[in-house]
C-alpha cells in the first residue's frame, strides 16, 4: 500500500490518483463493447466504404448509381454496400428490381461530419482544403 506522502507524476497523491483510475475504470465500456466498436471502426478504414458513405449522407442513392457515380463496377460497390449494411451502417428499401441505399441512421450521418469536422481542424497547418457537410 502506498504511504501518503508518496506522489505521481500529476502531483496527486498516489491514493487520489488510484481513486481518480478506479472511478475511470468504472466508467469503460464492457469488453464485449469495445470489440464491437472496434469493428466498426475496421469497417469504416476502408476508403472505398467511406466514398461510398460521403456519397449517402445527401442522398439515397441505387447501387448502379453509387457504381456510375464512384466509377466502379456494380459488383464491388454491391459488395461493400453488403458489408457496411451487415454492419448496421447501411439500409436499403426495395422498388421493383432496384435497391436505394441510405445511411442506416442519425449515428452515421454524426460520424462522418464529426470525422471531417475533426480533419478540417487537424489539418489547418497542413494547408489541406476544408469539406464541408450540412446537418441535414
Amino acid at each position: 500500500m502506498p504511504r501518503k506522502h508518496e506522489t505521481c507524476k500529476s502531483g496527486k497523491s498516489i491514493i487520489a490518483h488510484l481513486a481518480d483510475v478506479s472511478s475511470v475504470q468504472k466508467e469503460l465500456p464492457s469488453d464485449e463493447q469495445i470489440f464491437e466498436l472496434s469493428d466498426l471502426f475496421k469497417v469504416l478504414g476502408d476508403s472505398t466504404r467511406v466514398k461510398i458513405l460521403f456519397a449517402l449522407v445527401s442522398a439515397e442513392i441505387c447501387v448502379q448509381c453509387l457504381a456510375e457515380l464512384l466509377d466502379m463496377k456494380q459488383s464491388a460497390v454491391s459488395h461493400q454496400l453488403r458489408i457496411l449494411k451487415q454492419s448496421r451502417i447501411v439500409k436499403y428499401r426495395k422498388e421493383g428490381k432496384y435497391k436505394f441505399y441510405s445511411l442506416d441512421d442519425e449515428h452515421v450521418h454524426q460520424l462522418m461530419v464529426l470525422g471531417m469536422s475533426h480533419m478540417n481542424e487537424s489539418v489547418d497547418s497542413h494547408q489541406t482544403p476544408d469539406i464541408v457537410f450540412s446537418d441535414a
